[in-house]
């Protein structure tokens, strides 16, 4: 599938494509894997997600999904296997929920490219990769332990090993793409369910092949959910389908409910540093049927997510593999981008300024976060590179100008990461509480916690600390209203 319209003589060419498939994946693996462990688990999420897979490791049941002893049904098992894999390993505490979702993105990204390649040229799937893997939203969902990267990677391979069949009408193909869409139900329930229907709908006179597929999806993804409905029924039937499904898409019941508009600015940070580039989507970037389904499921997806009532950044995640690859086609085929590339790497001076708000984004919302400090001295140095990626996509070398932004936005995230890993360490992560609490652990009590404290201290403290509504707990951790918890003495 040839893209129509592209423009070699402005794009640029790979010659030694091995060569650069290798250099690509060994500076994204030392760049996400780098410091992994330099940040205590995030959130909610991430501890408790880590906690029941310590537990599952450690029990040697892994069908069931056990938070503190209990029966946990709000996800599927796949990012459990990944982090209990992980501890199985060897890997301590931060480096099994981490290292697992760091492979993989590197392992998708590395299909993503060679995917591309067939489906649409080699320049187009070179660009999509350098812009997906240095996204704001990939790059950091790459190193954290929650289940939207493992849905994101898996629902995309599929996706896309799906559009190779209608290329080629390889049989692998559909029966991988099968094999993927079983992982991802395994990643986030029925969710690929929803994001699969433009292709569905698209394909559907060739319903008839789909079935091979099915069969291949249904043995990857069915004998879990058999072995938990056969061996917890309602329960698991009521709390993972009709809480974690229907109430959270129709009365955002679960503590995540957002305007309808929420998704704009988050897919525009998602896509930090290149957002400028949606300027140039046109029509020229779906001339092929491969595009369109991309640009169908990405489109369809946002809606979706955007209508839902319950919202969190992390879930346009699966959106950002076709929109990325609709940006590249874009990039690729436009007679001038010298000037969007440019702004891409001129607003990589935004780094410092994101990494001083990004402890209290993440505390309190980006609306308490302070904007005041932004210092220009990064803007004037990065605005050399930012003329040269137009020198160079003015003078027919448009590869090498993607190549330098995207080098440029890597260095960018890896200083925010570094320059915010301490703040988040210490007043975010539940690890720098846990180090003031455990010298007097058998003598606390937790008085009032926020839950992602509470889930981050009880990964920590691996035996939960008890509530302060009885015994002789010397001391008590109280949190009060948009405040960090304190360590006092128990009146």
């Amino acid at each position: 599938m040839s893209p129509a319209g592209s423009l070699p003589s402005t794009s640029g060419s790979l010659r030694s494509p091995a060569l650069a498939l290798i250099l690509l994946l060994g500076a994204l693996s030392a760049s996400y894997l780098y410091g992994l462990g330099g940040v205590g688990l995030l959130g909610p999420d991430e501890p408790r997600y880590a906690s029941i897979a310590r537990e599952m490791a450690r029990s040697g049941d892994w069908i069931t999904p056990r938070l503190w002893g209990e029966p946990w049904f709000e996800k599927p098992p796949l990012l459990y296997w990944l982090t209990a894999l992980g501890r199985l390993a060897g890997l301590d505490d931060h480096w099994a929920p981490r290292v697992p979702i760091a492979l993989l993105s590197v392992l998708f990204l590395a299909a993503y490219l060679l995917l591309l390649r067939r489906i649409e040229s080699p320049r187009t799937a070179w660009i999509a990769t350098l812009i997906l893997s240095t996204t704001a939203g990939w790059s950091a969902y790459s190193q954290i332990g929650v289940t939207d990267l493992p849905l994101a990677a898996t629902f995309n391979a599929a996706l896309l090993l799906a559009l190779l069949w209608l290329e080629t009408g390889s049989r692998p193909a559909i029966l991988g793409a099968g094999l993927c869409f079983g992982l991802a139900i395994l990643a986030k329930g029925l969710v690929p369910f929803v994001l699969v229907l433009p292709l569905l709908w698209l394909v559907r006179r060739r319903w008839r092949e789909l079935v091979l597929p099915a069969i291949a999806a249904a043995a990857v993804a069915v004998p879990w959910y058999a072995a938990l409905l056969a061996l917890h029924g309602r329960a698991f039937f009521g709390e993972f389908f009709l809480r974690h499904h229907l109430a959270r898409f129709s009365s955002g019941e679960t503590l995540h409910a957002q305007p309808f508009w929420f998704y704009l600015p988050v897919l525009l940070g998602a896509l930090f540093p290149w957002p400028a580039a949606l300027a140039l989507l046109s029509r020229r970037a779906l001339l092929s049927p491969a595009m369109r389904i991309l640009a169908a499921t990405a489109l369809f997806g946002f809606v979706f997510f955007s209508v839902a009532a319950g919202k969190l950044p992390g879930y346009i995640l699966p959106l950002l593999p076709p929109l990325c690859a609709l940006l590249a086609r874009a990039l690729d085929s436009a007679p001038r981008a010298g000037r969007t590339l440019a702004l891409s790497a001129f607003l990589l001076g935004l780094c410092p300024v994101i990494a001083g708000i990004l402890p209290d984004s993440l505390l309190f919302g980006l609306r308490r976060a302070s904007f005041e400090d932004v210092d220009l001295n990064f803007f004037a140095l990065i605005l050399p590179f930012a003329a040269l990626a137009w020198w160079l996509d003015r003078t027919a070398r448009r590869i090498h100008a993607v190549t330098l932004v995207a080098a440029l936005a890597a260095l960018g995230l890896l200083f925010v990461k570094f320059s915010a890993g301490p703040a988040l360490d210490q007043a975010v992560s539940a690890r720098g509480l846990w180090r003031k609490v455990a010298p007097r652990a058998q003598s606390t009590c937790v008085d009032s916690l926020h839950r992602a404290w509470r889930y981050g201290l009880n990964y920590y403290s691996v035996v939960p600390l008890p509530d302060c509504d009885g015994g002789n707990a010397r001391f008590m951790l109280r949190q009060e209203p948009n405040s960090i918890p304190r360590l006092q003495p128990r009146p």
